[in-house]
């Protein structure tokens, strides 16, 4: 993009706040004073008569754009030079249209900030008018606000507010980019003050071409002493300030294709005499800018900055080299050029579409024609379509009958096959609930023989008890029989029988004691008993049902039962433990036992 068009488009807003009633002319008082304005602030002598004569033919009405173009372009902008402040032209013009356009409500921007982002706007918008940026500007607009305010650029984000926008419209005006980035859609988190360094670093970078710029160490040519500069890197120029508010300038470092950047260790190379100095002065981070006329010695604060200074400068001397702009410059021209042949591609691929079109209904009369001779083809055979169809209907009727026929075969073998699926499945459930039967049979068989052997266990327990009993009282008896002899002795023998008998009652007492010790053991051991056989009797009654299920089952499983027992005897104290033979072998020797003592008399 040319001076020429760069120009044009402030002056475009300017004309545009002018037109008030937006009716597109504005009156010649006003373009007056406009074309006053430009040309002091681009230094042009102002011809006063040039407009009347321009628009001599008119009356005092208002002039439209497409009026007032040629005289623009004769008597300002053909006569224009690059030596005048752009800054002042485009404040002046922002001047005019911020006026009439700029809603200041509820921004987060102060004016300079918005006047630099209708700056870059114009650099960043399209050459077509009105004017307007498109989305691909945009994104790469607030990308580079983003990493100059140190943020993450959210591409998702970017995305959903695109997809905000009007499919038809995917793009916005100068007072609709302030406002988006002045109400700080894309800014969250970010104060006003780093909004505005960002907004700063951009303008610098695009509308200033202020490619790098930071303080670093000059060393004077006169004094020969070091001192701290605040420098920026333009295309063609290195300038140094005192301080970054640039208020004092101190000079330019002038940059062509004949200049060279060297690193310290490089141009020491070549110039050993002077290691020893360099190293007194401590400037490791020293580099060399070599003009034709002269050379600068310049000290970064560190090794980074030294190499990114070195990298930027190199960069300005070889596009100076072959002649190509700034790198932002370029990359702008790159994304239009991309963007013209795209648009040319889609106009040709709509110029392919309409070409198809009408193709398309070329063809479609063709098979319009076509269409008639099938209908005459179709009637033709629709005759013989018919024919075809009722030979087509017989072979279906036939083939249906034949289907059901099949079909009726096929569910009588169904139910066949249910029937005996269902005779298998009870079978199955039979033969399980018998082994189920079984099972728990064996249990019942299990608890009755554990039954009987408790019952057999307190059977022993009773015939001990017994046992003891009968040898207690035998031995009561033998004591009783001593007491008769001792009755019968002599009166002499009676007083000490006496004490002998006193004694001996103690030991009745005490054989007293043992023996109702023994009764109660012999009822806890009755207690268990019952137990036993109430578990037996338990036990015999879960028999006698699981033989009644059995024998219901058809007399698949025999129950396996326990022999009979002989008749009980019964004693004082229930049921005994012991036979009729048993009972008289212990009657028999008791006896014994009680005529012992007798026969010893």
């Amino acid at each position: 993009m040319g001076l020429r068009d760069e120009l044009l488009k402030p002056i475009w807003h300017a004309f545009t706040a002018l037109d008030l009633d937006k009716s597109g002319k504005v009156s010649k008082s006003q373009l007056k004073v406009l074309s006053h304005n430009l040309c002091t602030v681009m230094k042009i002598p102002h011809d006063p008569v040039a407009l009347e004569e321009h628009f001599k033919d008119d009356d005092e009405g208002p002039v439209s754009t497409q009026g007032y173009m040629p005289y623009l372009n004769r008597f300002i902008l053909d006569k224009v030079q690059d030596n005048f402040d752009r800054v002042d032209f485009n404040r002046m013009c922002w001047t005019l249209c911020a006026r009439k356009n700029l809603n200041r409500n509820h921004l987060l921007i102060s004016d300079e900030d918005a006047f630099k982002i209708w700056c870059i706007f114009n650099f960043l918008s399209e050459d077509r008018y009105p004017l307007v940026i498109v989305t691909e500007e945009i994104e790469y607009f607030l990308r580079k606000l983003t990493e100059a305010m140190g943020g993450s650029w959210i591409e998702e984000k970017f995305e959903d507010y695109k997809g905000q926008l009007s499919s038809k419209q995917q793009c916005l005006t100068a007072w609709e980019l302030i406002e988006l980035v002045g109400m700080g859609h894309f800014s969250k988190g970010m104060d006003r003050q780093t909004l505005s360094m960002g907004i700063n670093e951009v303008f610098q970078e695009l509308i200033l071409d202020v490619l790098k710029q930071g303080y670093m160490m000059k060393k004077g040519h006169k004094r020969k002493n070091w001192t701290e500069r605040w420098f920026l890197l333009r295309p063609s120029s290195i300038s140094y300030y005192v301080s970054e508010d640039l208020a004092e300038k101190k000079g330019d470092i002038l940059l062509d294709g004949n200049c060279c950047v060297e690193a310290r260790h490089t141009f020491l190379k070549f110039r050993l005499w002077n290691q020893s100095l360099l190293d007194k002065e401590g400037k490791k981070c020293l580099f060399y800018v070599k003009c034709s006329d002269k050379s600068f010695e310049i000290s970064a604060s560190d090794k980074k900055k030294k190499q990114e200074w070195i990298q930027a400068i190199q960069t300005c001397i070889s596009l100076l080299k072959v002649g190509r702009p700034a790198p932002h410059r370029e990359a702008r021209q790159k994304r239009r050029e991309l963007r013209q042949k795209q648009q040319a591609e889609q106009e040709q691929l709509e110029l392919r579409m309409r070409e198809l079109q009408t193709a398309n209904e070329n063809k479609q009369r063709e098979l319009e024609t076509m269409r008639k001779k099938l209908e005459e083809a179709a009637a033709n055979a629709a005759e013989e379509e018919r024919r075809r169809l009722q030979t087509q209907n017989e072979l279906e009727d036939l083939y249906r009958a034949e289907m059901e026929k099949e079909k009726m075969v096929r569910l009588q073998m169904e139910e066949q096959v249910a029937q005996k699926s269902s005779e298998l499945e009870q079978y199955l459930q039979r033969v399980k609930e018998l082994e189920d039967m079984y099972r728990r049979l064996e249990e019942a068989l299990e608890d009755e023989r554990q039954a009987r052997q408790d019952e057999e266990t307190v059977r022993k327990l009773q015939a001990r008890l017994l046992e003891e009993e009968a040898a207690k009282r035998a031995e009561l008896e033998q004591i009783h029989l001593r007491q008769q002899q001792a009755i019968s002795q002599t009166q002499a023998e009676k007083e000490e029988l006496e004490r002998e008998r006193l004694a001996k009652e103690d030991a009745l007492h005490a054989a007293m004691q043992q023996l109702q010790q023994l009764e109660t053991e012999r009822q806890g051991a009755l207690e268990q008993y019952e137990e036993v056989m109430k578990k037996l009797e338990d036990a015999a009654n879960n028999t006698r049902s699981w033989k009644d299920k059995v024998a219901h089952h058809e007399g698949l499983i025999r129950l396996i039962q326990p022999g009979s027992k002989g008749p009980q005897k019964i004693t004082n104290w229930g049921p005994a433990a012991f036979t009729e033979a048993e009972l008289s072998l212990r009657e028999k020797d008791w006896q014994e036992r009680k005529n012992r003592p007798t026969q010893t008399q």
